[in-house]
C-alpha cells in the first residue's frame, strides 16, 4: 500500500513530577502536529508510576486539544474491563466535540494485574469485564435506550463507534476486532510463546493481521495500527548510549517477572525489546526487516523504553518525519480528514 498515517505515541515515563509529566507529554505532541504527524496517542495506567504516569487520558487529551488544532488523539489504550462504560462513553463523547472530532477510542482488556482488584475485579476475570463493558459502550455510542430507560448518550457520538480500535495479542482477539469492523492495534510489547522467546515480532503480528482481515466485513475499510520503538539521532552513538542505560534497565525488570531476555550486551536487549536506533538510515534499515510494517494503514512510534531526555526526544520526532516516515511510504498534508483513506484488503 501506498499511505500510511504517521502516529506519536507516549507513556509518559520521564522521571519527573506528575505534572513535569503532563508538561513534556504535551510539548512532545504539540512537536509532533508541527512536523506533520497525523496521530498521538497516550496510554492509560493506574498507580505504577514506573510503568506510565497517566491514569486519566480523556482528561490530558482534553488538555492537549486546547494546544492543538489538526493532529488526531487517541487513547493506547483505556483498560476497558476497570472502567465504567458508559461514563467512557460521554467523557469520550465531550472530548471528541472540544477536540472538533479529533479523538480515536482505542481500548483493551490488559493492564498490570496487581490493578485490577482496587476497582473490584481480579485479573483472571477481565475478558468476561472487557465483553460485556464494550457491549455497554458500544450500546451507547450507537444512540441504544440505556439500560431499558428512555436516556439516551449526550452528547450523541454515532461517529466514534467507526472510530473504536481494539488491542490484542492474540489471533481470537484479531478476529473479533475484524469481525466488528473496528481498528486493529499491534504492540511492539507483543509477547513471545515460551517456546520461542526470540521469534520475530512479525512473525507473530502477521498471522494476527491476517486474522482481522479474514473477519472484516466486505466493503469495511481496514484499520490496522502498528507500534513500534523508534529513537532516531543525528550521531548514532547518542542512540546507543541511551538505549544502553535504558533497555539494561529494563531487562532488570523483565527478568524479575520472569520474563526470558537472552544475552547482556546491548545488541542483545536490543534484539529482545524490538528496538530499531541511531541515524535515519541505520533506523530504516532495521524498520523495513519488518514485514508486518508494510501492512499497516497507520503506524505509531515511540521512544520506549530507551527513554531519552525530552530535547532528545523532540529531535527525534522531528527526524521520524523528515526522513524515515517518508521512506517507508508516509507522505506528509496526504490525509487529514477523520477516516483512514479507503484501502481494500487486497492491497494491504
Amino acid at each position: 500500500m501506498t499511505y500510511k498515517r504517521l502516529g506519536f505515541f507516549t507513556r509518559l515515563l520521564d522521571k519527573v513530577p506528575a505534572v513535569e509529566r503532563y508538561r513534556l507529554a504535551t510539548e512532545q505532541i504539540v512537536q509532533a502536529e508541527r512536523s506533520g504527524f497525523d496521530t498521538a496517542w497516550v496510554a492509560q495506567h493506574h498507580f505504577h508510576e514506573a510503568e506510565g504516569g497517566l491514569p486519566s487520558p480523556l482528561v490530558f487529551l482534553a488538555h492537549v486539544a486546547a494546544q492543538t488544532r489538526r493532529i488526531r488523539l487517541g487513547t493506547g489504550i483505556i483498560t476497558l474491563p476497570m472502567e465504567s462504560p458508559l461514563r467512557v462513553a460521554e467523557d469520550a463523547a465531550v472530548l471528541d466535540q472540544l477536540s472538533n472530532g479529533r479523538f480515536e477510542l482505542g481500548i483493551g482488556s490488559g493492564g498490570t494485574p496487581s490493578a485490577f482488584p482496587p476497582f473490584g475485579l481480579q485479573s483472571d476475570r477481565r475478558g468476561e469485564a472487557y465483553a460485556r463493558h464494550l457491549a455497554l459502550l458500544r450500546a451507547a455510542l450507537d444512540d441504544e435506550p440505556l439500560a431499558g430507560t428512555d436516556n439516551h448518550l449526550y452528547p450523541p457520538a454515532r461517529q466514534l463507534g467507526r472510530r473504536i480500535w481494539q488491542a490484542t495479542f492474540s489471533v481470537d482477539g484479531a478476529a473479533r476486532a475484524g469481525k466488528a469492523g473496528d481498528g486493529l492495534m499491534l504492540s511492539r510489547t507483543q509477547p513471545r510463546p515460551q517456546s520461542d522467546p526470540t521469534l520475530p515480532l512479525d512473525a507473530i503480528q502477521n498471522p494476527i493481521i491476517d486474522a482481522y482481515l479474514d473477519a472484516l466485513p466486505e466493503g469495511v475499510t481496514p484499520r490496522i495500527l502498528g507500534s513500534r520503538t523508534a529513537f532516531v539521532t543525528d550521531n548514532g552513538e547518542d542512540a546507543r548510549r541511551f538505549a544502553e542505560q535504558g533497555l539494561r534497565q529494563q531487562a532488570v525488570q523483565f527478568r524479575a517477572q520472569g520474563h526470558v531476555v537472552n544475552g547482556d550486551r546491548l545488541d542483545d536487549y536490543i534484539a529482545a525489546f524490538d528496538v530499531h536506533l541511531g541515524t535515519p538510515e541505520e533506523t530504516l534499515a532495521t524498520l523495513r526487516q519488518d514485514s508486518a510494517l508494510a501492512r499497516v494503514t497507520d503506524l505509531a512510534f515511540q521512544v520506549h523504553s530507551i527513554d531519552p531526555p525530552h530535547p532528545f526526544i523532540l529531535r527525534s520526532i522531528a527526524l521520524l518525519a523528515e526522513q524515515v516516515a517518508p521512506a517507508l511510504g508516509w507522505h506528509s498534508g496526504q490525509q487529514r480528514n477523520t477516516d483512514v483513506e479507503p484501502t481494500s484488503k487486497e492491497t494491504l
